[in-house]
């Protein structure tokens, strides 16, 4: 048999030099989806550390989350882990420890090696602490926090906990499979002697910032692989249009816990009638230039774990669950977590959620998918 031999051809090499902006953790493992080509994530939500700490009930609310946290660590072992928000009950700390605490909240991820970021709450802001000051801390405490504060400018007062994590299909892989977005809704108190309301919504310079972060993003992974990313946002406080969602839940659609009320302070601006609707320009922007979202999860209603479609953006929202034994409760709710699963790093295929509680029980698994909510 003869062959034909044909003259070796050269293609230029691809110059991947401008990814590198891209990159916001070069001296970090990049995260990728696990060898079964899933992804898992756990949310915890709402820890309350620092409750009371001049009685024993206090502390042993910590003791009783650490304890839920080693708990569903162990049994779940997920790719990562989100802590999303409220973190501290910051008006009960004291300022010469306060940070302290995010040592004891971070210590079980470490110990289990699971790679995590997280988002701050209203109760994050206080007059003896702050956001960036949580985040700074937890930085320092784990090599495995992928937290990050936004760029000078962007955010508002209190708002320094809004940026973007990127994961890989393969650790080879030139560009993202799923974009993880943090946001930061602030509110709270500002620090010190003349504390003050802070706002309570994600500040609009976030709009511009997701604009230009997305544009980017585009520019830059789509000129080396052209492929479609998922993404999925988090943000402590919920934005103000889901407040109308709750009138219209089906116990069958949108099951799960829901005991509390949306009203003044439970969403995104509406503490003060003057605010009302100041979270628009990130709601806007979140929907307009986020390709391929599959939810967005907010916190701080201790009593709701509902997903629900939000019509107006046409996009699912949904709840955590109330993990830490500090803040508010009633009987009944328990305290658990809220895991997702990406079945793989098609953005087309739905994700898997469900509630999981501390004693292993499990409710509201429902497919986050096209038909969600239609």
């Amino acid at each position: 048999m003869h062959l034909q031999v044909y003259p070796m051809v050269e293609f230029p090499a691809i110059d991947t030099s401008h990814l590198n902006i891209l990159n916001p953790y070069p001296d970090k493992p990049r995260l990728t989806f696990s060898s079964s080509g899933t992804f898992k994530l756990t949310v915890f939500s709402d820890l309350h550390y620092g409750e009371n700490p001049w009685d024993d009930w206090g502390p042993q609310q910590d003791v009783n989350s650490t304890r839920l946290m080693r708990r569903v660590l162990s049994s779940e072992k997920p790719d990562y882990v989100v802590l999303n928000g409220d973190l501290i009950t910051g008006e009960n700390t004291f300022r010469e420890n306060s940070t302290t605490l995010i040592d004891r909240i971070v210590a079980p991820l470490n110990e289990a090696k699971i790679p995590f970021s997280s988002t701050q709450g209203n109760h994050d802001n206080e007059q003896n602490i702050t956001h960036l000051e949580e985040i700074r801390r937890e930085q320092r405490d784990s090599y495995l926090s992928y937290t990050r504060t936004a760029p000078p400018g962007i955010g508002g007062e209190g708002g320094e906990g809004t940026y973007w994590v990127p994961i890989y299909e393969k650790a080879t892989d030139l560009t993202p499979a799923l974009i993880l977005w943090f946001f930061d809704s602030r509110g709270g108190w500002s620090p010190g002697s003349t504390s003050a309301p802070l706002p309570d919504w994600v500040d609009a310079s976030v709009a511009g910032w997701i604009e230009r972060e997305t544009a980017a993003m585009e520019a830059g992974w789509d000129s080396v692989e052209k492929r479609e990313r998922g993404a999925l946002a988090f943000v402590h406080i919920p934005p103000h249009a889901i407040e109308n969602v709750q009138k219209t839940l089906n116990t069958t659609i949108n099951p799960g816990l829901n005991a509390d009320i949306l009203s003044e302070g439970s969403t995104q601006a509406t503490s003060n009638p003057s605010s009302a609707g100041k979270d628009q320009p990130f709601w806007d922007a979140l929907n307009t230039n986020i390709k391929n979202l599959h939810a967005v999860i907010s916190g701080h209603d201790h009593g709701d774990e509902w997903c629900a479609r939000e019509p107006s953006k046409d996009v699912i929202f949904c709840f955590d669950k109330h993990s830490g034994y500090g803040g508010y409760s009633s009987p009944g709710w328990s305290h658990g977590v809220r895991n997702i699963v990406f079945p793989s790093a098609d953005p087309s295929r739905g994700l898997e959620t469900w509630i999981l509680l501390e004693d292993g029980q499990t409710r509201a698994r429902v497919t986050l998918d096209e038909n969600y909510g239609r």
